[in-house]
C-alpha cells in the first residue's frame, strides 16, 4: 500500500475485503484469500489471522507467508508472545525489531525466524477480543500511523466474519468454560441500597452493523449529520421530560447531552468515514478504539465516562439505521432486573420505572453517573460483579441484595421464599424506623447523641427531612467537581455551596475541602502515577501544592455563607504544620473578603479530619488550634492496620471492633473531651448500629452517616444505657482478642439493644 495515496489506498483495500467477505465459499476459504490480499496490498511478506478459542487460546487460522502446516496447529495462550500480548491488552503493536521484544515467543513450526518487523492489532467485537491480525516483514520496517490505522480498520471488518459463526461456531464464541446454569451467589459493590427479586433483562444496546465499507464518503458524512441532529433532538426531549428536578442529577444529564457535541469524538468519526467506512462502521470503529484505550485506564472516573460514550455511540447507531426504539417501549417483565456490563445515565431512564426493580452491573462505582441517577430513582443497584455476563441468561430469576452488595442467580424455591420474607420484614422495619424520624436520639439514661448525614450532592440533602437528621456532618465537596469536564470557577462554586446551604434550611453543615487524588482523580488535574494512591498525592497535600485552587474554594465558601454560619474541615492532615498552613490560607481569604467590603459569614469554624495516625501524637498542639475534630474512620482504619481497604484478600482480616482500634478511638475522644473540642466520627463505622453502639460507649456524642443509617442508629441509641456500656467496654478494650464483635452482640442481646 502506498502511504502517499491519501485515503484512496485504504478505501480500495477495504472494498476488496468487503467483496471477498461477500463472495462464495466457506469462511475458512474467504479468510485464506483475505490474508493474501492484505499481505499484497500492505507490501508485507506475512499476514496471519489468529482466532480466539475456548480457554483463552489463540489459534493460527490463516496465513500468507508462514508455513501452511502451522495453520490450526500453532496456538498461543493470551499473554504469551507478542500476539498473546496484543490480545491480553487489546492494543496495537508495531515493532521494527520484534525479535528483541521481551514477549517474543519463537515457534519453529511457523518458520517466522526470518521476519524481523511485526505489526499486530486485535479483532474487537463488543469490547471482547476475538483474535489478532498480524503482518510481518523481513526488513526492520517502521510501520506508519496510517498503516496501523488501516490494519485496525481491517481488523474491525474481519471481526464481523469471526462473529458471524462462519469460522467458529456461535456456541463456541459465546461459551465460557466452567459456566453452568446452576444457582450462584455473586459478590459485588453496593451502589444503591434496597432489595428486589425479578427476572433478568439483558441490557443490549449494541446495534449490529452490517455494512462496513462505503461507496460514497460524502453521502455518509451527510447521513452522519442527519443522525446527529435527530439524536440531539431526542436527547433534548428526554431532558425536558425528565422529572428529576434540579441539582446534580439534572446536571449529569445535561453534561451527558454535552458529550453528544464533543468535537473530538465527532471528528474521529468523520475521519473514519473519510477513510472508507460507512457512518455506522465509523461510529463502531471509534467506539471500539475508545473502549480498548480506556480499558487500560485505572482511574474510576475516566472509566465511568466510557459508559456515557458507549451509550451515545449506540444511540447514534440506532438513529443511523432508523431504529429509535428505546428499552422503555420493549416488552418488559413486570419484575425487570436489568443486567449490563456498564450503563450510561440516560440509558436507565429508557426503562419503564414501574417495571424496573433493580440493576446489576459488571462495572460501576458509587460516584458513577448511573449510580447517582439510580439513587435519585430509589432503584437498588449492585456493581462490580465480576464475570456477571458470562453466568447469567435472559429471564433468569435473580435476587438483588443492594444492602449487602450481592446477588443470587437462579435461586431455589427455599431461597426465594426466605428472601421474600426478608423483603417483607425490611419493609415493615422501614415503616417502624420512619416513625422515629421526629423522636430525639437520646439514650435510655438521657444522653443526647447527634446524628448527621454524609452528603456530596444536592439530592442527598432531601434526606434531612426524610430522616430527621440534625445536619450534615460531612459534605464531600469533590463530587460536584468530578462530574464536570473542567474545574468550576469561583462563581460556579458559590452557586453550588449557596444551594447546599439553602437546602439545609439552617441545619449545620460541615464542608470538607477537596479530597481529590487517590481513587478520586479529576480528569482535568493529572495526578501522576502514585504507586500507592491512597497514601500519595491527595487531599490537603494537593491543596497546599496548589494553593490557588484551595483559596478559590475557600473564597467561594465564604461568599456563599455570607450572613450564615460556615464550618469547614481539611482532609488527610498528617501533622499540625499542614493544618496551620491551610488555616492561614483561610484566614487570608477571610481578611481579603472583609477588606473588599464583601459580606462574610456570621461565624466561622475551622476543623480537621483525623485520618492519619501520626496526628494522634500531636493532639495537645492540634486541639489548641482547631474548633472541632472529625474522625474519618475509613482511612484511619486502613492506615492503622497498614491494610488496603480495597483489597479483597484483606477486606475481612481486620475488624474496627478490635481492642486496638477501639483503644485508639477512645484516646481521641478522651483528649477532645478534656480540651472541650467537639468531636464527630463520619466514616462507615458511624452508620452501622453495632459499631455506633461501641462508639457511644467510648464517649462519641456526634456521628455522621449515610441517610439510610439514621433510622437504625437512632433505634440503637434510644435502646441503650450508656453507663453499663461504658463499664463493659473499659474491660474489653484491655483484652488481646482479634475482635470483640461477638461480645458486643451478646451484650446488645442481653440488654435489649436494637442493633
Amino acid at each position: 500500500m502506498q502511504t502517499g495515496a491519501g485515503t484512496v489506498g485504504p478505501r480500495r483495500l477495504l472494498k476488496r475485503i468487503r467483496d471477498m467477505m461477500a463472495a462464495s465459499g466457506s469462511g475458512q476459504e474467504r479468510l485464506d484469500r483475505i490474508v493474501k490480499i492484505i499481505a499484497a496490498d500492505m507490501v508485507a511478506e506475512v499476514c496471519s489471522a489468529y482466532i480466539m478459542r475456548p480457554g483463552e487460546v489463540l489459534e493460527l487460522f490463516a496465513t500468507e507467508g508462514l508455513k501452511q502446516e502451522a495453520v490450526h496447529q500453532t496456538r498461543l495462550r493470551v499473554g504469551e508472545g507478542i500476539v498473546g500480548d496484543i490480545a491480553a491488552h487489546a492494543r496495537a503493536l508495531a515493532l521494527a525489531d520484534a525479535q528483541s521484544h521481551p514477549n517474543f515467543a519463537y515457534r519453529p513450526e511457523t518458520g517466522e525466524e526470518i521476519f524481523h518487523s511485526l505489526m499486530g492489532v486485535p479483532l474487537l467485537r463488543g469490547g471482547r477480543v476475538l483474535g489478532v491480525l498480524v503482518v510481518q516483514n523481513r526488513t526492520f520496517r517502521d510501520y506508519s500511523e496510517e498503516e496501523i490505522e488501516t490494519l485496525q480498520t481491517i481488523a474491525m471488518v474481519l471481526a464481523e466474519l469471526v462473529s458471524s459463526g462462519d469460522l467458529v461456531s456461535l456456541d463456541e464464541i459465546q461459551r465460557v468454560e466452567g459456566t453452568a446454569l446452576l444457582p450462584a451467589r455473586l459478590e459485588g459493590l453496593k451502589l444503591n441500597q434496597g432489595l428486589a427479586i425479578g427476572r433478568v433483562v439483558m441490557h443490549q444496546p449494541r446495534v449490529t452493523v452490517r455494512q462496513m465499507v462505503a461507496e460514497n464518503p460524502d453521502a455518509e458524512l451527510t447521513r452522519l449529520q442527519e443522525a446527529l441532529s435527530g439524536m440531539h433532538s431526542a436527547l433534548d426531549d428526554m431532558l425536558a421530560a425528565s422529572d428529576l428536578g434540579e441539582g446534580e442529577t439534572r446536571e449529569i444529564l445535561e453534561t451527558y447531552r454535552m458529550f453528544a457535541e464533543d468535537r473530538g469524538w465527532l471528528g474521529r468519526i468523520s475521519e473514519a468515514i473519510k477513510s472508507g467506512l460507512t457512518a455506522e462502521g465509523a461510529v463502531q470503529k471509534v467506539q471500539e478504539d475508545t473502549r480498548a484505550r480506556m480499558s487500560q485506564i485505572s482511574d474510576p472516573y475516566l472509566r465511568e465516562r466510557l459508559s456515557d460514550l458507549d451509550d451515545l455511540a449506540n444511540r447514534l447507531l440506532r438513529h443511523l439505521i432508523g431504529d429509535r426504539t428505546a428499552a422503555r417501549n420493549a416488552d418488559l417483565p413486570d419484575d425487570t432486573v436489568v443486567v449490563a456490563h456498564a450503563m450510561g445515565p440516560a440509558e436507565l431512564l429508557d426503562y419503564d420505572r414501574r417495571k424496573l426493580k433493580a440493576v446489576v452491573l459488571e462495572e460501576g462505582s458509587p460516584t458513577s453517573h448511573v449510580s447517582i441517577i439510580a439513587r435519585a430513582l430509589d432503584i437498588p443497584m449492585v456493581g462490580r460483579v465480576r464475570e456477571l455476563l458470562s453466568q447469567v441468561e435472559p429471564l433468569d430469576t435473580v435476587v438483588v441484595d443492594g444492602d449487602n452488595g450481592q446477588i443470587v442467580l437462579r435461586p431455589g424455591e427455599d431461597v426465594r421464599e426466605m428472601f421474600a420474607g426478608t423483603m417483607r420484614m425490611r419493609a415493615e422495619r422501614m415503616v417502624r424506623l420512619a416513625l422515629l424520624r421526629d423522636l430525639p436520639a437520646v439514650t435510655r439514661d438521657g444522653v443526647q447523641i447527634s446524628l448527621s448525614l454524609n452528603a456530596g450532592l444536592l439530592i442527598d440533602l432531601a434526606h434531612l427531612e426524610d430522616t430527621g437528621a440534625d445536619g450534615v456532618g460531612l459534605y464531600r465537596t469533590e463530587i460536584p467537581f468530578m462530574i464536570r469536564s473542567a474545574f468550576p470557577d469561583v462563581g460556579e462554586q458559590i452557586d453550588i455551596y449557596r444551594r447546599v446551604l439553602d437546602r439545609a434550611a439552617g441545619r449545620p453543615i460541615i464542608f470538607r475541602t477537596l479530597d481529590i487524588g487517590g481513587d478520586k482523580d479529576l480528569p482535568y488535574l493529572p495526578n501522576g502515577d502514585d504507586e500507592n494512591p491512597a497514601m500519595g498525592w491527595r487531599a490537603i497535600r494537593v491543596a497546599l501544592d496548589r494553593p490557588l485552587m484551595l483559596r478559590q474554594q475557600l473564597r467561594a465558601m465564604l461568599r456563599a455563607a455570607a450572613g450564615r454560619e460556615l464550618s469547614i474541615m481539611f482532609p488527610m492532615v498528617a501533622e499540625v504544620s499542614e493544618f496551620d498552613a491551610a488555616r492561614a490560607l483561610f484566614e487570608l481569604e477571610l481578611a481579603r473578603e472583609r477588606r473588599r467590603g464583601h459580606a462574610v459569614p456570621l461565624r466561622t469554624r475551622v476543623g480537621t479530619m483525623v485520618e492519619v495516625p501520626a496526628l494522634f501524637f500531636q493532639l495537645p498542639a492540634l486541639l489548641r488550634r482547631v474548633d472541632f475534630v472529625s474522625v474519618g474512620s475509613n482511612d484511619l482504619m486502613q492506615f492503622l492496620y497498614a491494610s488496603d481497604r480495597g483489597n479483597p484478600r484483606l477486606a475481612d482480616r481486620y475488624d474496627p471492633l478490635s481492642p486496638g482500634a477501639l483503644a485508639f478511638l477512645a484516646g481521641l475522644a478522651q483528649a477532645c473531651t478534656r480540651a472541650d473540642v467537639p468531636i464527630t466520627l463520619c466514616g462507615e463505622m458511624g452508620g452501622r448500629p453495632l459499631e455506633a453502639m461501641a462508639l457511644v460507649g467510648l464517649g462519641y456524642r456526634s456521628l455522621s452517616m449515610p441517610p439510610a443509617a439514621i433510622g437504625p442508629v437512632k433505634a440503637m441509641v434510644r435502646s441503650v444505657e450508656i453507663d453499663e456500656l461504658e463499664r463493659y467496654l473499659r474491660e474489653l478494650i484491655r483484652s488481646s482478642r482479634h475482635s470483640i464483635r461477638e461480645n458486643l452482640l451478646s451484650f446488645a442481646r442481653d440488654h435489649g439493644i436494637t442493633v
